[in-house]
């Protein structure tokens, strides 16, 4: 039996001081300080407290830098990090425990955590729980629910009461799979540790992994070795793993802390890319292959591709000899999940996928003006240095106060400030932007004579999730329709694992971004990934122009975009698909479209 721990919000639970693993010591910290932010929003704290505690968990959830080894003048450029979070970080480190945290949780039972993680429940709501009907777990919940008991509280109706039980239901299957977000760092992590300690030839992910699926239920890792046992041994001891389920000669697997299952295996090298092959997935495109090879008179397994008259081996050191044999070309790992990938191969009409180095800037990015961690001339030249042409500077509006929106005062002194940095910039350029808030009626939270000096107008939805189908669409295409409007921002507002997306009709809005020549976004923080891939490829297959952003706070969330690319690859986007692809001079031109 697999050890199920849950993954929280935030990462993984308490508890597991593992400070010698990079990414373990970052989610840990995150998964405290979000639960710190949800217990003092129940004692109704200092409410921009709580939002410090949060914005910390969030960005530390993604640093890709080991926290030990930051300074503390560095660990105070983390959005949400003041000294106070600064010196409970670097406590954690030292001791593997946050005094106040520990002084915090006792004052609660601890089945309050599994009720804040139901998506809907917020702390107002699970005080009424705890005060009114003494509930402190799932089981509780859900008891009450179904008896109909939760609609007796004050504030709750019959239909509240309907959405925790769906928001149970979700809650259930989040925790059957992980955002890519949080298993790709631990993969990537454990091959390099195997990298280190084992006698390994060749090493590679696989699975849903290597499909780069929004979600993963476990991690595939293939290998070859001249010492299996060696490479073996080195696995079920690496620091991260809290159970072995199996250990053998050329296969093992393993647990980690965050209930994740882990399986190796070291194959021949002569069968490696037949393994990858198959252990790479998806179930149904294998089966469409094996279905093809059995029409040509071949069988295809782990092991490689044989004829089946009488099994000479064709081929399997090599993925792409699979492939050849049946006479297709090769199929990228993103597109194989039987939506159409055999059928284009076989009219040699696969698409040529989008690629990390096509990107030539990233257009909703952050700065200190508003929520994010640098200054605009800092990022730019942090953006510049990975190789970029441009950005857009696109901070909060001031609907969303609690991330210090821009007034449009605020957004005219931001105005001269990217002229003056723009004058110091050699070869690249920050585009003036904002993420305006739409409101609840559609209208947009900035005037007109703002947004017309900006280059891009980026307009998001932050509030009022519980529209229904019809004004949440109303509300999107009122605001695309808007002339000014540049692009629309994590369409349906999803947070993976955490929060479904808002009701919607999807089709609507895509006909409305194709008429408009709105852009559609899509949001490259791992948790969001929205557009997700199906509307993604609905978009392309109208025409529609998007973009691949990663919405970074910190300098570090750039290396977020390739979980965006991973997704637009998944919904067969190409180069020519995504406008910042584009050279600075043909995306200005794109860019004023939509103006004139």
């Amino acid at each position: 039996m697999v050890r199920a721990v849950p993954f929280t919000k935030y990462g993984v639970v308490e508890g597991l001081n593992l400070c010698d693993d990079v990414f373990m010591k970052n989610q840990e910290i995150a998964t405290i300080f979000g639960r710190m932010a949800d217990l003092l929003e129940l004692k109704g704290d200092n409410p921009f407290k709580i939002r410090a505690y949060r914005r910390a968990a969030e960005n530390l959830e993604v640093l890709q830098q080991e926290v030990s080894s930051l300074s503390h003048e560095d660990l105070l450029d983390i959005p949400g990090v003041g000294k106070e979070l600064a010196d409970k970080i670097t406590e954690y480190c030292e001791t593997g425990e946050i005094g106040a945290w520990k002084r915090l949780r006792s004052e609660f039972p601890e089945g309050i955590f599994d009720l804040m993680a139901v998506p809907g429940i917020g702390p107002k709501t699970v005080k009424l729980l705890y005060e009114h009907l003494h509930i402190t777990s799932l089981i509780e919940l859900e008891r009450n629910a179904r008896e109909g008991r939760l609609r007796e509280l004050p504030k709750i109706k019959e239909k509240t009461e309907q959405n925790i039980l769906k928001g149970l239901e979700f809650l259930k299957k989040g925790r059957e799979r992980h955002p890519i977000g949080r298993v790709l760092p631990l993969a990537e992590d454990i091959v390099a540790q195997l990298k280190r300690k084992a006698p390994l030839e060749e090493i590679a992910l696989a699975g849903s992994l290597r499909r780069w699926k929004e979600t993963v239920k476990d991690i595939d890792i293939l290998a070859t070795s001249v010492r299996p046992a060696k490479v073996m041994e080195a696995f079920v001891s690496l620091p991260p793993v809290v159970e072995v389920i199996a250990h053998g000669h050329t296969k093992s697997s393993i647990v980690l802390s965050e209930g994740l299952q882990v399986d190796l295996r070291v194959v021949d090298k002569t069968s490696l890319g037949a393994a990858l092959q198959y252990f790479t997935g998806s179930k149904a495109h294998n089966i469409r292959l094996r279905e093809l090879a059995v029409k040509k008179g071949f069988k295809i397994n782990e092991y490689g591709i044989f004829r089946e008259k009488d099994t000479k081996r064709l081929g399997g050191a090599r993925e792409q000899d699979i492939y050849t044999t049946l006479g297709l070309p090769y199929i990228e790992p993103e597109l194989r999940e039987d939506t159409g990938e055999i059928e284009a191969a076989q009219a040699m009409k696969l698409p040529r996928l989008v690629k990390l180095k096509d990107l030539r800037g990233d257009l909703h990015v952050h700065s200190n003006w508003s929520d994010g961690a640098h200054s605009i001339e800092t990022i730019a030249r942090e953006a510049q240095r990975r190789g970029y042409e441009y950005i857009a500077v696109t901070d909060h509006s001031k609907g969303l106060g609690v991330t210090g929106g821009l007034t449009e005062d605020q957004v005219l002194d931001q105005v001269k400030e990217i002229d003056r940095v723009n004058r110091k910039l050699k070869g690249f350029r920050i585009l003036k932007g904002i993420e305006v808030d739409i409101r609840s009626d559609g209208r947009l939270d900035l005037a007109d004579r703002v947004l017309r000096l900006l280059d891009v107008v980026v307009a998001s939805v932050h509030s009022g999730f519980k529209q229904s189908r019809d004004q949440q669409t109303a509300r999107l295409v009122k605001a695309m329709r808007h002339p000014l409007v540049t692009m629309l921002a994590h369409p349906t507002g999803r947070m993976i694992g955490e929060r479904e997306a808002y009701e919607v009709d999807m089709d609507s809005v895509l006909a409305t971004a194709r008429e408009s020549g709105t852009i559609m976004e899509i949001n490259a923080y791992p948790l969001r990934l929205d557009l997700n891939e199906h509307h993604a490829r609905a978009a392309k297959g109208l025409g529609i122009p998007l973009a691949i952003n990663t919405d970074a706070h910190v300098s570090d969330q750039f290396d977020l975009v390739r979980y965006g690319v991973g997704s637009a690859r998944r919904g067969w986007l190409e180069k020519e698909d995504v406008i910042n692809t584009l050279d600075y001079r043909r995306l200005k031109k794109f860019l004023s479209k939509k103006r004139k």
